[in-house]
């Protein structure tokens, strides 16, 4: 494609701009000379007698709006044309600007558009043979298949376009769209059209793998298409579109599995993004669609006569869990969903949400660990939305003959917003070995509603504070925050809810800049001590957690391996960067890097804690293995900060192989680096070392030591730069020592929990 011809083309538009122009003149004639519209006007004002009152006055003026039809055909090409050619000029720039961006990196980009590392030692240059890492190797991947994605898409839209135009062999049309995006629309409504008409007359049940395929490609093409997904949906009505996924996902018979079961999760993925499109259409229909939803939530669906299906809730829930669905709806949605659970929780029969979602009638493709509940479903759908997350988070939901429950309490056991504990909270579905599911969903919608965008987006973004609906829209990120660091201050807890640690963590990352802030406070000395300048607290936003809150959340993420790790590394970035916004003033930067050094010791701290207390548990197993599997393998050093200009910027960091983290930096840049410090494996301990006590002991040690070290890079990397050295690096050395000894006392319980 970077060789794609495009002058042929070129000439073509320009040709059809002369044609359309001429014809347009014949037409009209509002140049000069004979037209067909004054040709039509004399015909009608003639006196004809006879024959010629009806043949040869009706054969003038359908001859004249041939001529209309022609001029308007002829605009409709021209306007295609130019369309063609300027995204399909786009389209191969943009590669070409992959491509050299891929090459610079050292990533070569093959014809089917796989990546491989393409590293030649250089000669002379110190022989640096660091392999590329697989996070490039995969983003450049993703630009590049993005990028043929969108030449083939315009190359589908152009086709059809063009080809519906030369359909007609004996006349002209109307004209048409004369434009890729009014194209689109329409082949989109048209698709629409089709596919509700045979909903409606057939089971989809019943429909052939091919016929299923097909349906499933027009979904990948059309899901971010208006025309399409709105047309869809109101074609089909609310009822009509949850009835068509039960029919489709769980029809009377055997188990789906197999290939037709693999086919099944591309289409409830690409039928949930049309979705999610269509309700943010503002297409006419679409709030009655969405109205019907919501009504249909406490209806069962029957699989077949005597035999109850699952609830709306439950089917309309398994398709929000892809796209962005409008924040209105979600919100609607939510509280009735929540409000039926309540009042269904109090039956005498049904119970907990565990028995009055239990069907064993499938809906997720493939199955999941959350089999049929509609609010994890719903959470879902709520982390691909950052505003409707944190306006759900902030409300409450009552219903009739309920006491009104705050929504964060009711999911999570929060304390009511400023109240007292929650009475009920809700009791989570189980797996087989009597463990909660769904906690990962509430997780994934707190990360979005915390940090601003999607949980799983691939490239975030902090959001930048531009105005004031956007800083207002800041401190609700930041306040609802301050309830999830008040709340999960026990690694016990946060065990207890499997699959909220990873997520706490990235809110942790997202969220470091106000978590340092809060941690600087000791017996009310921070003001006088300046910490809110040295930070830029006013600026920046940043939110006061309350310092023992803080500090008790921060050692629930040191418990852990992976989140250790996690919120290690973003305080790692953040605190190089406090420095590096300090400017020349290297007093005020070795200050910065004392309190980054605070929070470390609290992290550390609760790391060795956990490690004593492995030892302790598993002395007897050998070869034991202390990677978890959210660990960070590898992190780079000289971390690139910035892309963003503004106060939002931020250092994308990847998370293993997870999505990624946008940390903030202290500083606006939109180019740089934050110095350079050592690259660190956080591999902390051997299997061999489960062996007694003395080697658990020396293990912390170490550990302790690798922590320390991880700690004081970027502090010792920026003094190395500014000459801070002998004399002048003794005049921060206790200081430094200190407030990391403050950190570790901070989190102190109990070191290493062994025998002596």
């Amino acid at each position: 494609m970077t060789e794609l011809r495009l002058g042929k083309l070129k000439e073509a538009v320009d040709d059809w701009k002369v044609m359309s122009g001429k014809l347009q003149q014949l037409a009209d004639g509002k140049a000069e000379g004979v037209s067909a519209t004054g040709l039509a006007q004399q015909a009608n004002g003639a006196d004809w007698t006879g024959v010629n009152a009806t043949v040869t006055r009706t054969f003038i003026t359908n001859t004249s709006r041939e001529f209309e039809h022609a001029a308007a055909e002829a605009k409709t090409i021209h306007g295609l044309l130019q369309d063609i050619h300027h995204d399909f000029t786009r389209h191969k720039s943009d590669l070409r600007t992959a491509l050299a961006d891929a090459r610079a990196k050292n990533i070569r980009v093959h014809q089917d558009g796989s990546t491989e590392d393409a590293y030649v030692h250089s000669v002379g240059d110190g022989g640096n043979t660091d392999p590329v890492p697989q996070a490039e190797l995969t983003a450049a991947a993703e630009k590049v298949g993005r990028i043929l994605w969108e030449a083939a898409e315009t190359d589908r839209i152009a086709a059809k376009a063009l080809r519906d135009i030369a359909k007609n062999k004996h006349g002209f049309d109307k004209g048409g769209p004369d434009d890729l995006e009014a194209a689109d629309k329409q082949q989109g409504k048209e698709a629409a059209a089709y596919w509700a008409k045979k909903i409606k007359e057939e089971d989809p049940g019943t429909w052939s793998d091919d016929e299923l395929k097909r349906f499933n490609e027009t979904l990948k093409n059309q899901r971010d298409n208006p025309g399409f997904t709105a047309t869809l949906a109101t074609g089909l009505g609310g009822e009509g579109t949850l009835e068509f996924w039960r029919e489709l996902a769980s029809p009377a018979g055997p188990p789906i599995e197999g290939d037709r079961a693999k086919m099944l999760a591309q289409v409830q993925d690409n039928l949930s993004m049309s979705l999610a499109n269509a309700t943010s259409s503002n297409a006419p229909g679409i709030d009655g669609w969405q109205r019907e939803v919501i009504a249909a939530g406490d209806k069962q669906f029957p699989i077949r006569e005597g035999l109850q299906g699952p609830y709306g809730y439950q089917i309309a829930s398994s398709l929000m869990q892809k796209g962005k669905f409008d924040s209105g709806f979600l919100n609607d949605y939510g509280t009735s969903l929540i409000e039926f659970e309540r009042k269904k929780g109090n039956d005498s029969v049904l119970g907990e949400p565990g028995n009055l979602w239990e069907t064993p009638f499938q809906l997720d493709y493939p199955p999941s660990d959350k089999p049929s509940d509609p609010v994890a479903g719903f959470l879902d759908g709520l982390a691909h939305n950052p505003q409707a997350a944190v306006e759900f988070f902030d409300g409450s939901t009552s219903g009739e003959g309920l006491e009104s429950v705050d929504n964060l309490a009711y999911l999570s056991g929060a304390p009511e917003d400023g109240g007292g504990p929650v009475e009920n909270p809700r009791k989570w579905p189980e797996n087989e070995d009597g463990k909660p599911v769904g906690y990962a969903s509430l997780g994934h919608a707190l990360e979005s509603a915390t940090l601003g965008y999607a949980y799983d987006d691939r490239t975030p973004e902090i959001p930048a504070l531009t105005d004031e609906k956007a800083i207002a829209a800041r401190e609700e990120r930041t306040a609802l925050m301050d309830r999830v660091v008040s709340h999960y201050g026990s690694a016990d807890l946060v065990d207890a809810q499997p699959g909220m640690r990873d997520s706490l963590a990235k809110m942790a990352a997202g969220h470091i800049d106000s978590i340092t802030y809060s941690a600087s406070e000791f017996g009310g000395s921070r003001g006088v001590a300046g910490v809110a300048g040295l930070m830029d607290a006013d600026q920046k936003r940043l939110a006061d957690f309350g310092g023992p809150d803080t500090v008790q959340f921060l050692r629930a993420m040191g418990s852990d391996e992976g989140s250790y790790n996690t919120v290690s590394a973003a305080q790692q970035i953040y605190g190089a960067s406090l420095m590096e916004a300090q400017g020349n003033n290297h007093d005020a930067a070795m200050n910065a890097g004392g309190y980054s050094l605070l929070v470390h010791g609290v992290l550390d701290e609760a790391r060795m804690e956990a490690i004593g207390t492995d030892f302790s548990e598993k002395e007897a197993s050998e070869n034991e293995k202390n990677e978890q599997e959210a660990a960070w393998k590898k992190y780079a050093a000289g971390a690139v900060i910035g892309g963003v200009v503004g106060v939002g910027a931020g250092a994308v960091v990847p998370v293993g192989a997870a999505a990624a983290i946008a940390v903030p930096i202290a500083f606006d840049t939109a180019e740089g680096a934050i110095g350079t410090w050592a690259e660190n494996k956080l591999d902390w301990l051997k299997a061999d070392e489960y062996s007694n006590d003395q080697q658990s002991i020396e293990s912390i040690d170490t550990a302790k030591s690798v922590a320390e070290t991880r700690a004081m890079s970027p502090i010792v990397s920026y003094a190395e730069a500014n000459g801070i050295a002998g004399e002048k690096w003794g005049d921060h050395d206790e200081d430094l020592r200190s407030m990391y000894l403050f950190g570790a006392q901070k989190g102190d319980t109990d070191n290493s929990r062994v025998s002596p």
